[in-house]
């Protein structure tokens, strides 16, 4: 039974990680829609929910969907995380484990293509538009469902800032203001005694949220998926940072994703996601361990200590900050321009400081990385400083 509507039902789903900004986005797009005349639908657990809807069931006896008023949104509007939930299902490559119960008997695969039945749901729902709102991981699925013919707007969600065709992604400001905010705080353990100081951050792929908060003063070096470095000569700049610091300690950043020089990332476990990732982590441990075995030859035979700390949840858990506030309430509302203008198959974005949208091909179309040869200083582990008039915030990644 599909939702009654007067310009059309507009449904919104939230995948992958979360991060600050996505509760004010879904506000900004209800709010909107409702005021224009459409009806909101949330879909809960991103694309698991649209897997999950039972068709022999209406609108208000679905576990995983949701009618979105005023009230309901204003209430969460301030807050970090996703009243709607996440996952990190993909409908096209769902495990049979993982495929509801009341469509096992037609889906036996090991792996299976689920979208036909993501298809019905929505039109089950009564769905003209869907707002998904993700990383690139989220948004290929969404590529996905707009060459079937479903109309999509899709809004940019990640802290690693690294979907293609926008400079911004929501949750990136937050990441780099909270990585900021706790390097400073545990400087003044390193400095108490006198020791390095590890941080490992996000980012698989990019180094962006290891890069910028470098450049702002929060570590002395860093090192980024985009560049495999020497450990030896990190240990030998860490040293020598630290005995230029009266308090005698130092700092680096370590994105999750970067790799020793002859080998690959760290893995934390074999186990793949429904995208093919397997987790990351612990490449902080190896650096932290292999810094305490070599800073003996750059510290007169005196072994340095470390304190290793991986920044995880604590970045991307709590309320927005200020930019994670704006930017979603800009990108909603956007978002719905877009629709009543009928155009579909775009990503919402920030370009060159403007707001903007790009074709939603762009997310499969290339991979959004730091550009190295103009941003990073390869031989001393650390960002370029000069050249940057003329730049847009945030923009470090090599131009498309």
């Amino acid at each position: 039974m599909a939702l009654p509507s007067k310009k059309g039902t507009i449904g919104i789903l939230t995948g992958g990680g979360d991060v600050p900004g996505l509760n004010p986005a879904i506000r900004a797009i209800t709010v909107r829609a409702l005021r224009e005349g459409y009806e909101v639908l949330g879909i809960r657990n991103g694309w698991e929910g649209l897997v999950r809807i039972d068709r022999s069931r209406k609108i208000e006896e679905q576990d995983y969907c949701q009618v979105l008023n005023e009230n309901l949104v204003n209430k969460v509007g301030r807050t970090g995380g996703t009243f709607l939930h996440t996952s990190r299902a993909r409908p096209s490559h769902m495990a049979q484990k993982d495929v509801p119960v009341h469509l096992a008997n037609r889906y036996r695969d090991n792996v299976n293509d689920l979208t036909p039945e993501v298809l019905q749901n929505l039109s089950h729902l009564g769905v003209d538009t869907l707002i998904p709102i993700g990383g690139d991981d989220t948004l290929s699925y969404a590529v996905r469902l707009h060459q079937a013919g479903i109309k999509v707007i899709a809004i940019p969600k990640t802290m690693d800032n690294d979907v293609p065709g926008t400079d911004y992604s929501i949750g990136f400001s937050t990441c780099l203001t909270r990585t900021i905010e706790l390097a400073h705080q545990l400087r003044t353990s390193a400095g108490s005694h006198e020791r390095f100081l590890v941080m490992e951050v996000f980012g698989r792929y990019a180094g962006f949220t290891a890069l910028l908060p470098t450049m702002a003063g929060a570590a002395n070096r860093c090192v980024i998926p985009e560049h495999k470095f020497d450990i030896e000569k990190l240990a030998e700049l860490l040293a020598a940072d630290r005995f230029s610091n009266p308090s005698k300690y130092s700092v680096v950043l370590v994105s999750e994703g970067a790799m020793f020089k002859d080998e690959n990332m760290v893995i934390e476990n074999q186990e793949m996601d429904a995208y093919g990732h397997k987790k990351l982590g612990g490449i902080g441990d190896r650096v932290s361990e292999k810094l305490r075995e070599l800073t003996p030859q750059f510290n007169h035979g005196k072994r340095i200590g470390v304190i290793n700390q991986r920044l995880a949840y604590l970045v991307r858990c709590g309320d927005p900050d200020a930019m994670d506030s704006l930017v979603p309430m800009a990108y909603g509302n956007l978002a719905l321009n877009l629709i009543i203008e009928g155009q579909t198959g775009r990503l919402v974005a920030l370009r060159n400081g403007k707001y903007d949208h790009v074709s939603l091909m762009e997310v499969v179309g290339s991979k959004k990385q730091v550009d190295i040869e103009r941003y990073y200083n390869t031989d001393r582990l650390r960002p370029k400083y000069n050249n940057l008039e003329g730049l847009s915030l945030f923009v470090m990644s090599k131009p498309v």
